[in-house]
């Protein structure tokens, strides 16, 4: 799902996409200069490695999601945000998941075994 950032606005944009087993549901809205915020919240289960034992298993996931879109180049000062900046003036939504995912999965993890 690519949603053009031109069009949100002050009233939050829902949004809501599923992929295998997780769930990524959330709003995007207008913030401040050339920032879009989204906040989302991830669920579902993810199949991941443990880190310790290489062992597939399935994670639960609950996670809540919250950073900035910059629609172009981001030139603030505030080094405390979490910015991702589009130069397309598109937000992926899709491809915003699957960067959680991967995020997530490159986390050190460790089965029920080895804990």
């Amino acid at each position: 799902m690519k949603i053009k950032l031109i069009k949100v606005g002050k009233t939050p944009l829902d949004f809501e996409i599923e992929s295998d087993e997780i769930t990524f549901k959330g709003f995007l809205q207008y913030h401040a200069d050339k920032l879009i915020l989204l906040e989302a919240k991830l669920a579902g289960v993810i199949d991941v490695e443990c880190s310790q034992c290489a062992e597939k298993f399935k994670l639960n996931v609950d996670e809540d999601v919250k950073f900035f879109i910059s629609d172009g180049l981001y030139n603030g000062n505030n080094s405390d945000l979490d910015v991702i900046e589009s130069f397309d003036s598109i937000a992926d939504i899709d491809e915003l998941l699957n960067s959680e995912i991967e995020l997530i999965k490159s986390d050190y993890i460790r089965c029920e075994n080895c804990q």
